[in-house]
């Protein structure tokens, strides 16, 4: 199953037909892409697509977008505090785009040391991938990012202020719960994964 988020809307790709009776339930081969898109771009929709091939229908979907590779982490401190990011007015976690000739893992790293000035990183395990359509220079992007578990005892955290990242914070379970009042979708639903 892949949930794909754009905004606040949601199309989730399923060959579990148990998904049925939601209301935006669709057939893969039944819908246009484009036109779902456009449905969903000043509406807060969540929409199921259904195919049997799973597979073929995420290569159908995704060669749509321009696909662009990311990855980041989930890092806790000693206090299993997680360090948060604030940019664009929305706490996130930190990650960025993958470069050339680079890891996934690398990436993960190199971009919570960048984007938080964390420099004693211990990389954990793999969790998952979040996936995220954004439209960038009139193109549309899909965003897959992928998120590892990470240990770091820094303190003093640095903000990387030319990625317009204004706070770099670790927050506790009460602070994080506020703090996911005013996140990304796909934040919320890596965050629950570890629940």
């Amino acid at each position: 199953m892949y949930t794909i988020f754009k905004d606040d809307s949601s199309i989730i790709l399923t060959d579990n037909l148990k998904y049925s009776d939601e209301i935006h339930f669709f057939y893969f081969n039944k819908i246009n892409l484009e036109d779902l898109l456009n449905k969903i771009e000043n509406n807060t929709l969540h929409i199921t697509l259904y195919d049997a091939d799973i597979e073929m229908m995420w290569n159908d979907f995704s060669k749509n977008f321009k696909l662009i590779e990311a990855a980041g982490g989930v890092v806790q401190n000693e206090e299993k505090a997680v360090l948060f990011i604030f940019r664009n007015e929305k706490w996130d976690l930190p990650k960025g785009k993958v470069e050339k000739d680079e890891s996934i893992q690398e990436t993960a790293l190199r971009e919570v040391e960048e984007e938080c000035g964390v420099f004693d990183l211990k990389l954990g395990d793999f969790i998952t991938k979040t996936y995220h359509i954004y439209e960038y220079k009139k193109q549309q992007i899909l965003k897959i990012s992928h998120w590892y578990k990470m240990k770091s005892s820094t303190k003093s955290l640095k903000p990387q202020v030319e990625e317009d990242i204004t706070e770099a914070v670790w927050k506790n379970d009460k602070q994080m719960q506020q703090a996911l009042k005013n996140t990304y979708p796909n934040i919320k639903l890596l965050l629950k994964s570890l629940q």
